[in-house]
């Protein structure tokens, strides 16, 4: 595990929600003319890793806002020795540097940096303090891994509201944390629509391709990996837009401001390298959401069952060569590639007319909720088929959404 989670307990919390909290852009405020003087105890959280990035980060900022500016120092430059790129640590070495000479009021005061640069630092402070001053879920996972597949070794899970990819483990078949990142995404916001509009999607996708960095530019850091970016919803919801990748930063960054990106989700060159090494081409789930919803596991469970036992209801009626019985699983709104309902029926009817007996055997199931849509699952499985006439294999996706008290199927075609 990456993070230790060290601000536990209430009394904690609260302290430290209220010291940095209210102070993420102005918590200079209240630092008075200091000099360098006597080491002074810290008061900062302890049993911190002094090779997470992050903690170190927050240790540095705590101690400013109790005024132990010498400590402060020698921690933000520790943290410089270590991550020599990351410009927020620069920015509050500066600031401490000023401190020497008289009160500083806020984060970027004694940079020279333009005032959009000095913004974007303070949005990447609040979204690394937040990460630390609220904690994960106890025993929740986000509610969109209903289900893997047992050749799917992670998901992703990326919370653009709150600037943070999560990894979870496949642990037989139930999500398991892992760690989780701080990432960057689409400069407009999330929810991509049009090619250009420089926004993060939103929904569900895969890894598409792996990328080294021999085939992609410095600007995209030690390696990218494509994902899925528009998916069969996002072409029926009329969206489109292409090149949506995880990716670095250039070698002379450590990371980039929350909002940075053209609609990318972006990570710091050793969280891409560790994060790549997880992800497998054409299996990883890569659940994009604006606002993480987190479920205990056992209403997974229940989902999971449900969903199960639809998609088993669907493969027997499908065996029956009853047209009817099978196609009462397909919504009137239902679209395939080239097809919509009335072409659907159509044409199941007529092969079913054909048929003496039919025989599917469904494998890999994998079961994904939709972020944005509690009413839309992602279901993707092997098919193996075989008939009196024709037999064949593929790898199926389905999109099944619920309507009027039914679960019905709106989009099926080939994974």
């Amino acid at each position: 595990m990456r993070r230790t989670f060290h601000l536990s307990g209430i009394a904690r919390i609260t302290l430290v929600v209220a010291v940095a909290l209210a102070s993420v852009l102005g918590f200079f405020a209240l630092t008075k003319d200091h000099r360098p003087g006597p080491e002074e105890k810290s008061e900062a959280p302890q049993h911190q890793s002094p090779s997470d990035l992050e903690s170190m980060l927050v240790k540095s900022l705590l101690e400013i806002r109790q005024n132990h500016l010498d400590l402060a120092m020698s921690d933000v430059e520790a943290l410089l020795k270590l991550y020599p790129n990351f410009k927020l640590a620069h920015l509050i070495r500066g600031d401490l540097l000023m401190a020497r000479a008289h009160p500083l009021s806020t984060i970027g005061s004694a940079a020279g940096a333009s005032q959009h640069q000095i913004s974007d630092l303070r949005e990447e402070a609040r979204a690394r303090l937040l990460r630390h001053l609220e904690q994960m879920p106890v025993n929740l996972v986000p509610k969109y891994l209903v289900q893997f597949q047992p050749e799917q070794h992670h998901a992703i899970v990326v919370d653009t509201s709150k600037s943070r990819l999560y990894l979870f483990q496949n642990d037989n078949g139930t999500p398991r944390y892992v760690a989780d990142y701080y990432v960057s995404s689409g400069k407009a916001g999330a929810e991509k629509n049009k090619e250009g509009d420089q926004k993060t999607p939103l929904g569900v996708y895969f890894i598409t391709a792996s990328l080294p960095k021999t085939q992609i530019s410095d600007f995209y850091g030690t390696g990218a990996f494509p994902i899925s970016y528009p998916n069969e919803w996002d072409r029926q919801q009329g969206k489109n837009g292409h090149g949506i990748w995880l990716h670095g930063v250039p070698s002379d960054t450590y990371s980039r401001p929350p909002r940075a990106s053209n609609g990318c989700v972006v990570l710091a060159n050793p969280d891409m390298d560790t994060i790549g090494k997880n992800l497998q081409v054409g299996l990883t789930p890569v659940i994009i959401s604006d606002k993480v919803d987190w479920v205990d596991p056992k209403e997974l469970a229940a989902q999971r069952s449900e969903l199960s036992k639809l998609v088993e209801d669907w493969r027997h009626d499908w065996e029956s060569i009853d047209s009817d019985k099978y196609l009462r699983h397909y919504s009137r709104n239902f679209n395939a590639p080239g097809q919509n309902y009335s072409s659907w029926d159509a044409q199941k009817r007529q092969v079913n007319a054909s048929k003496t007996w039919v025989k599917i055997k469904l494998s890999n199931i994998s079961i994904f909720s939709y972020p944005g849509n509690d009413n839309l699952m992602v279901i993707t499985f092997n098919q193996d088929y075989s008939s009196n006439n024709l037999k064949n294999q593929m790898r199926k996706r389905q999109y099944w959404k619920f309507d009027s008290n039914e679960w019905k199927i709106v989009y099926e075609g080939a994974a």
